[in-house]
């Protein structure tokens, strides 16, 4: 209940006392003063009519947080000599994954497991169906409908790939008997690693994919 207190109160950027929390508050200064200046706090009494403001506004941060991110990941990829598809299955998707899990983390310690799965399941889809097609169709749109031409060493196997992922996490969470355990987080990471290393070598066609778009 004094966690929840404390997290319902209005942000502050006083030093804080222990060493932690200093560590902390330097690690994340640069992303929490850009929003603390530019959007209005809502958890303050003065500025909870003001929550449209924040709530596109916080739409329109998270937007550019993500293009640094990208052109970032980008950049570091080149300097050091790892390919695009390698920085997009590793850096880029730990980096849109992280918000997940600390959502996830959070409701599970106040007992909301159903909401902690829910959220992350719901979030994949999100992206799937609205965050990857609408700015194809912003892009179309602006080019006078004209088709985005994609392509990939490996797109079809890899497709098929994650639907075989699908059905092997829906194995491992009924022979887990429906419970989140150690096993079965283990068994998530190794299913992970699997994903991971196949989709690397389909993309440097170590492994060629019989049907290629």
């Amino acid at each position: 209940a004094e966690e929840e207190e404390e997290e319902d109160q209005p942000l502050s950027l006083s030093w804080p006392e222990s060493n932690r929390k200093r560590f902390t508050y330097l690690l994340i200064m640069p992303i929490v003063l850009p929003l603390w200046l530019t959007l209005p706090d809502v958890r303050k009494t003065s500025s909870k009519k003001f929550f449209p403001v924040t709530f596109l506004g916080a739409i329109c941060w998270i937007a550019g947080f993500s293009y640094l991110m990208v052109w970032w990941a980008h950049q570091v990829g080149e300097t050091i000599g790892i390919t695009e598809e390698i920085m997009g299955l590793t850096i880029l998707a730990a980096g849109t994954s992280i918000p997940d899990l600390i959502t996830s983390v959070i409701v599970a310690r106040k007992g909301l497991g159903d909401m902690a799965v829910s959220s992350s399941v719901g979030s994949n889809i999100f992206d799937i169906t609205v965050g990857l097609p609408f700015p194809w169709l912003m892009w179309s749109m602006l080019r006078g409908f004209i088709p985005v031409q994609v392509s990939s060493n490996g797109l079809f196997c890899a497709i098929v790939l994650l639907f075989l992922m699908l059905l092997f996490v829906i194995i491992s969470i009924a022979a887990c008997k429906w419970r989140m355990s150690k096993l079965l987080g283990f068994i998530m990471f190794m299913l992970y690693f699997v994903f991971l290393v196949v989709s690397v070598m389909l993309e440097d066609r170590v492994i060629t994919c019989p049907v290629s778009v």
